[in-house]
């Protein structure tokens, strides 16, 4: 007769050796850190099967108090990252914040009993103990109460991480150890942790099926369309030549928003996108972003000007028209090169070499199209992931320029705090390569709650019906899959 009972999920575990060398590892670690009194890491990976779905174990080992993190690029040779726990964790604030989390990572970086890159030549990028988290858009940003868990710079080092790209995938357990620490306790918890993960399903969107869904601004679209229509005034008065203004639209729903549904649904519907999900206890910030903001491998640098944005058609012959018309567009290429030179300005004094195609391509994803130019460089100094992504933040395609008069024009101009919304999201490993993307299409879901943030490039040309209705198409990204 069969069994009712649900099928077993095959753990996924360190093996007898991953174990072994871990505890050498954490035993070293604890070498160094009572001879030098501080913190140290150490660290194991072994290879995972490459068909295993990272983010839904993650998502389904999660405690109701852990910090989590998944970042996947499914377009990008199935590129995926999550983690669970927390090892360690830096936090910021002020203008300062980048440099000092950058440092922070370093000093903990020294000495880490991590194994050797060159010995797993094979390994995904993001294998190994990494850095995981953001920034919120401003110095100080995320003082509003439902940003509360999100510092303003905040990146942690999970107890477990799961990397994957093409046919290689790796489980890394992590610990911090310091002087006071005892070896077996260290291993227990790593243990258990490593314990509760197992292959599992991604939940699936699940509506109410009674309770209906309100949507409502958090200001009413005339505060936007007035808005616009004073930041062209500024504009077009020499103040300045571009700023960026957001919106923020809230959904109600009758009953707790699954993080990991949402995030589910978008890496589907946006393949190509950079989709994100960070989560703590209280919250969970989620999102697909088409913008790279940097990622560093070794002296080599990326980035992508993005500005520039018209919405999808379901016929190709109209999309291609609306490809065309953005190509085409004197506002949009405007909007589109100011973002473009002010990233090779920033990053040419640090480079070797930088390079840059000369006219945008398109990039499309589901809902808009955008103008793009890749941007790459030959670095000159060695500086971090972080570092970089300090220096480039926020790119006029998020911001403004110059940015010194465009800073206290965003937040007067949009009465909101961002938040983490158009700040950095990513990940950096122990030798600081790694990559952050711009937090855009996103939304921040608090129980019952989802605040959904979407801005608009603004220049001279700028209309405010036109700016309050591309925000509107920019939203679709989020709000199908909560109502």
């Amino acid at each position: 007769m069969p069994s009712s009972a649900a099928p077993t999920r095959p753990p996924l575990t360190l093996g007898a050796a991953g174990e072994e060398l871990l505890e050498q590892r954490v035993r070293a670690a604890l070498g160094v850190a009572r001879r030098e009194r501080r913190r140290v890491i150490a660290s194991v990976s072994v290879p995972l099967p490459a068909t295993i779905d990272v983010a839904a174990v993650v998502l389904a080992a999660r405690a109701a108090a852990d910090r989590y993190f998944c970042l996947e690029q499914p377009d990008r040779d199935g590129f995926a990252l999550a983690g669970v726990g927390e090892a360690a964790t830096v936090e910021a604030s002020g203008p300062g914040r980048f440099a000092e989390v950058a440092a922070a990572c370093r000093a903990l970086a020294r000495g880490a009993r991590a194994g050797d890159a060159a010995e797993d030549a094979g390994a995904p990028a993001a294998a190994g103990p990494v850095w995981v988290g953001g920034f919120a858009f401003a110095d100080d940003g995320g003082a509003t109460p439902e940003w509360a868990s999100l510092a303003p710079a905040q990146l942690h080092l999970p107890e477990v991480t799961l990397a994957r790209r093409g046919d290689e995938a790796r489980l890394t357990a992590t610990a911090v150890v310091g002087p006071d620490d005892n070896v077996e306790p260290v291993l227990e918890r790593l243990e258990r942790r490593v314990g509760t993960l197992s292959a599992a399903p991604m939940p699936l969107l699940d509506p109410d099926p009674v309770g209906r869904p309100r949507v409502s601004g958090a200001a009413p679209p005339s505060h936007y369309e007035a808005a616009v229509a004073r930041a062209v005034e500024r504009i077009t008065a020499g103040e300045l030549d571009k700023v960026v203004l957001a919106r923020e639209v809230r959904v109600h729903v009758p009953r707790p928003i699954d993080a990991a549904a949402v995030f589910d649904g978008l890496r589907a519907a946006f393949p190509a996108c950079y989709c994100y999900l960070v989560g703590t206890p209280e919250l969970a910030f989620v999102g697909a972003s088409p913008e790279l903001l940097i990622r560093r491998e070794g002296a080599r640098a990326q980035t992508v000007a993005l500005a520039g944005t018209t919405r999808r058609s379901a016929d190709p012959a109209v999309d291609s028209h609306l490809g065309e018309q953005l190509l085409r567009s004197p506002k949009n290429q405007e909007e589109h090169a100011i973002v473009a030179r002010r990233i090779e300005r920033t990053l040419r004094p640090l480079s070797v070499w930088v390079a840059a195609a000369d006219e945008p391509s398109l990039v499309r994803v589901q809902n808009v199209q955008h103008l793009a130019t890749p941007i790459r460089a030959q670095l000159a100094e060695p500086l971090s992931t972080i570092e970089l992504a300090g220096l480039l933040h926020p790119t006029p395609a998020v911001g403004g320029e110059p940015w010194s008069r465009a800073a206290p024009l965003i937040p007067a101009l949009e009465g909101l705090d961002r938040g983490w919304y158009a700040g950095p999201v990513g990940w950096t490993d122990l030798g600081e390569d790694g990559e952050f993307c711009v937090a855009l299409r996103c939304a921040l879901l608090r129980g019952a709650v989802a605040h959904l943030y979407a801005g608009d490039g603004i220049v001279r040309d700028s209309v405010p019906a036109e700016e309050l209705a591309e925000t509107e198409v920019k939203l679709q990204a989020l709000l199908p899959l909560l109502i």
